[in-house]
């Protein structure tokens, strides 16, 4: 067997770096942006979980669109690289147009939200998807794929984290004489700094891994028949999907914090939490060089179930506590997701030996629709959920409104873990089977099943 490539801790400190910046975006729309349409441009929480799932329709055209272009495109520089050059500078564009607070009638900011909305995810999706398929090009070796998953998946946390960190002082920073609570300056800011995060990723990243022959060129229809053989992937994206009640929990935060807990400023603390838990990420390639990714995340889901159900128990009317809990949760959660993107990476030699085509961007489609589905269908819910609680935005809210944000952040992602672990145990395509298939395949042996 040839040698396995090694990527170097530059490339994977840049490789981090980039998801960062890139997340810097990803945060501020998945953290703020439902707050800042109900609360500060103001439109209703029911328009705005609309405006959620009619871009999550689109998005069910568009990113596997997207996916098979890119796989079946083979430009001088690489096939997936060039995209992380040119992006950055329009995900910063996107971002900012988005947090907008614009002047107009309740119908005119509607359509200005959904349509800045709906570009934001289409965009975000042509950025993100190459820059996860990078993780199959960087090395041809397992373990090393798991670094690069767990950089990544590092660059997420830190990226989201700092922004729910960093945001809320920024915007109060620039809020005074202001009619959008200094939302606007406190994203050019924050984007600016994703900028330069990315592009430097862009400059110290390369592609290692090249497909045998033919492997690399194949159209438009055929990326879509080598993902549809790909049976193991669609189960861990089930298991991914199921971050949707961890999303919902996400979502209300800022809403718990403000009207429970008496201070929205305390989001920031989760943001701390989020960047400070992510180093538990680090543990997770030793983890895999030891024990079964399918065997370490059903252990976490269990641990996270009784990390949960502590939380109810204790209650929020001790502050403290709360972020205690928090803590404990949400470092647990950060160590499955790296779990997801390494099970993913190891998916496309299924596929790859099954058709003799190497299509990777296809693949990772399958993760950035379902965060995304996940985050706008927990956006959607949440709009809803807080009309029929009877949340009334800057006011004083009832005891069953505030109950019921303090359910919706302690128990309800329990459902999730429970179904995690439901499917995980059917889950059969472990490191033995995917390293059978990594020799044939360096042999130039293929089983192929299906004709393209």
């Amino acid at each position: 067997m040839a040698d396995k490539i090694k990527i170097p801790f530059t490339t994977l400190a840049s490789y981090f770096g980039f998801a960062t910046g890139q997340c810097f975006s990803f945060g501020l729309v998945g953290t703020f942006i439902l707050f800042f349409y109900t609360d500060i441009l103001g439109i209703s929480p029911v328009a705005a979980s609309m405006i959620f799932l009619i871009a999550r329709v689109w998005d069910a055209f568009n990113d596997p669109l997207f996916a098979g272009l890119i796989d079946s495109m083979n430009l001088k520089r690489g096939k997936y690289r060039p995209f992380l050059g040119f992006m950055p500078f329009v995900i910063f564009i996107i971002t900012v147009l988005a947090f907008i607070n614009i002047d107009g009638s309740v119908t005119t900011k509607t359509i200005y939200a959904g349509a800045t909305y709906i570009l934001w995810g289409t965009l975000y999706t042509i950025s993100d998807l190459p820059f996860w398929s990078m993780t199959t090009v960087l090395s041809d070796d397992p373990q090393e794929r798991a670094k690069a998953a767990t950089c990544a998946m590092l660059g997420v946390n830190a990226g989201i984290g700092l922004s729910m960190t960093i945001f809320p002082k920024l915007s109060s920073f620039f809020a005074e004489g202001r009619n959008d609570q200094g939302y606007l300056p406190a994203v050019i800011v924050l984007m600016i700094v994703g900028l330069i995060l990315m592009l430097n990723g862009y400059m110290n990243t390369r592609e290692k891994v090249r497909p045998q022959g033919d492997a690399g060129k194949v159209t438009l229809l055929q990326t879509f028949k080598v993902v549809a053989t790909n049976k193991p992937l669609f189960m861990i994206l089930a298991i991914f999907f199921m971050n949707v009640f961890t999303n919902i929990a996400g979502t209300i935060y800022i809403y718990f914090f403000t009207y429970n807990l008496g201070n929205g400023g305390l989001v920031a603390a989760i943001g701390t939490i989020t960047i400070c838990s992510s180093i538990a990420c680090l543990v997770t390639p030793v983890l895999t060089a030891h024990f079964r990714k399918r065997d370490i995340f059903i252990v976490l889901c269990a641990l996270e179930i009784v990390a949960r159900l502590g939380f109810y128990f204790t209650g929020y009317g001790n502050t403290t506590a709360v972020i205690v809990w928090l803590a404990v949760i949400i470092t647990i959660f950060m160590m499955t997701n790296p779990l997801v993107s390494a099970m993913i990476a190891d998916t496309v030699e299924y596929s790859y030996y099954h058709t003799g085509k190497r299509c990777a961007a296809i693949t990772f489609a399958g993760q950035t629709f379902t965060g995304k589905l996940s985050t706008a269908i927990a956006g959607g819910i949440t709009g809803v959920v807080l009309g029929l609680v009877g949340y009334v935005p800057n006011a004083t809210q009832s005891a069953q409104t505030l109950d019921t944000l303090f359910l919706i952040v302690s128990v309800l992602p329990i459902a999730g873990s429970v179904i995690r672990i439901i499917i995980l145990k059917f889950y059969s395509f472990n490191e033995e089977e995917h390293a059978v298939l990594v020799s044939k395949i360096d042999k130039g042996e293929f089983d192929i099943k299906v004709k393209l």
